[in-house]
């Protein structure tokens, strides 16, 4: 099963992707794409590990998703990767379209393939106003389309607010 758990910050979304793992029965892999570039990341960083269960394995890729997706699904395994958000700004800040293209088509090729249960964890940007910058506008941009192509490769899609999900596609939670 395939599922995108949307949402903005603080939503409810990583505490809903987790609590569905766990309750999957499978053996869970975390993978993690964010990177500790400074002292706030590095305590949200923190705060989600030390509410991860301590036998989930972990995976910290922030660049190379689907060759770690591709090497890491398993019929009796749960993937929960969190987040597509900062995993698209790694790839925005290396200022390289062609990468940021080429990862994000290997990323939406291979979902069908995979074996298992993958979780998709992402913020939704784009319901605020349009802003300013063109390397802002480009992420609001490229996150929107890339939740698109999720949403419609996806069996279940989750939008969380005030930790409250609504299922927008799928069997209900």
């Amino acid at each position: 099963m395939l599922e995108l758990i949307l949402g903005g910050a603080r939503s409810g979304k990583s505490r809903l992707a987790e609590k569905l793992a766990s309750e999957s029965a499978l053996a869970v892999t975390y993978i993690a794409t964010s990177q500790a570039l400074d002292g706030e990341m590095s305590e949200r960083i923190q705060h989600h590990r030390e509410r991860r269960p301590v036998h989930w394995g972990l995976v910290e890729e922030p660049l190379t998703l689907a060759r770690v997706l591709r090497e890491q699904a398993g019929v009796d395994k749960c993937l929960l990767i969190d987040c597509l958000t900062l995993w698209l700004t790694n790839l925005l800040m290396l200022d390289d379209p062609a990468r940021l293209s080429t990862e994000r088509d290997a990323l939406l090729d291979c979902l069908s393939d995979l074996p298992g249960r993958i979780i998709l964890v992402s913020n939704e940007t784009g319901l605020g106003v349009v802003p300013l910058g063109e390397l802002t506008r480009c992420y609001v941009d490229e996150a929107g389309w890339l939740h698109q192509a999720l949403a419609e490769r996806c069996q279940r899609v989750v939008f969380t607010v005030a930790g409250l999900p609504l299922v927008l596609k799928g069997e209900a939670l």
